[in-house]
């Protein structure tokens, strides 16, 4: 059987200050295979790891990441907000999280955050980046834009994709044919054994987001999901190895 891909969103955020390098080394203690983070680009371009469009939430501080610069967003403390000793962890480049899982079998989910704010250029840029490291293999590009994954496909074929979307989708393995999706990363809900079965039988996998209650966790492994998106990836791990995945 198949290892379910652990995948710690936005790092082991249960328990850091999510999509912080003191999140993903967490993650990784705590068993992860895999690490989910969210990409958006500077002022003056350069790729950086944070949820939001605005800074506010996770930095204290107004604007958007886009009016930033690199060097100011570097500045900004991005811990904080999530507990006295994460003080002083800051927004991580791209770059430093595939540094840090360059030499490791960990899967890297990066997710395009191209949608209420456009990023010319950001599929390239990721892209780049990604091989740079020479990661194609262990990475796979999501988004709830789907052009841009289509976009993605055009230019690096070898990098899987992965649909992000919420309930409703009809037949969503036929429509992630369509777009050359590799994935199909659903809201946990729209889950269900037999969509599993289909998909897999045309070779497109489940990474259904974002699980943390152990039920719906072992329901879906039981539903042989190719991994899962979760903030507690030790959780997780405890469940897959109990269910033998």
């Amino acid at each position: 059987m198949t290892q379910v891909i652990n995948f710690a969103h936005r790092g082991a955020s249960g328990v850091c200050p999510e999509n912080t390098m003191a999140a993903f080394r967490k993650a990784l203690e705590l068993g992860a295979t895999g690490i989910e983070t969210d990409v958006q680009m500077t002022r003056d371009g350069r790729l950086v790891l944070i949820h939001d469009e605005l800074l506010i939430r996770t930095t204290g501080t107004a604007g958007l990441v886009k009016d930033h610069t690199f060097e100011e967003i570097q500045k900004l403390d991005a811990g904080s907000w999530f507990g006295e000793p994460f003080s002083g962890e800051r927004i991580p480049a791209l770059e430093e999280l595939l540094d840090l899982t360059k030499d490791l079998d960990t899967i890297v989910n990066i997710e395009l955050k191209n949608g209420a704010v456009q990023y010319p250029g950001l599929e390239d840029k990721v892209i780049a980046c990604v091989r740079s490291y020479g990661m194609e293999e262990r990475v796979v590009i999501s988004s709830f834009n789907h052009y841009s994954l289509v976009k993605c496909k055009a230019i690096a074929p070898e990098i899987r994709t992965g649909i992000l979307y919420m309930e409703g989708l009809y037949k969503a393995w036929e429509y992630a044919a369509t777009v050359s999706a590799d994935a199909l990363h659903a809201y946990k809900l729209a889950v269900l054994p037999e969509w599993v079965e289909e998909a897999r039988n045309v070779g497109i996998a489940y990474h259904p987001f974002t699980v943390n209650d152990p039920g719906e966790m072992k329901r879906l492994i039981q539903a042989k999901v190719a991994g899962i998106i979760t903030d507690y990836p030790d959780v997780l791990k405890s469940l897959l190895q109990d269910e033998g995945a």
